[in-house]
């Protein structure tokens, strides 16, 4: 897997954590971030349940020049 790193949050000090990046094999985001709280999961839940597999991740709105740059560079990713 070749991972093209985007950005990390520029607040999140040396831990380096939500961080961006695309998966240059089939043009997924992957996203580092924070397992969001309960609250938030439970708004997710409104909406159908979360399976054992996944999780919600929060990333903070100072972030989405980031996600967008992302998106970009998976919509160019050589996809095979």
């Amino acid at each position: 897997m070749a991972l093209q790193y985007i950005g990390k949050d520029p607040e999140s000090g040396k831990d380096g954590s939500p961080t961006v990046f695309v998966d240059q094999d089939n043009g997924d985001l992957v996203v580092q971030g924070w397992i969001a709280d309960g609250s938030t999961r439970t708004g997710c839940l409104e909406s159908g349940p979360i399976p054992d597999h996944e999780t919600v991740v929060r990333v903070p709105a100072r972030m989405m020049a980031m996600v967008k740059e992302a998106c970009d560079a998976a919509e160019r990713a050589d996809v095979h």
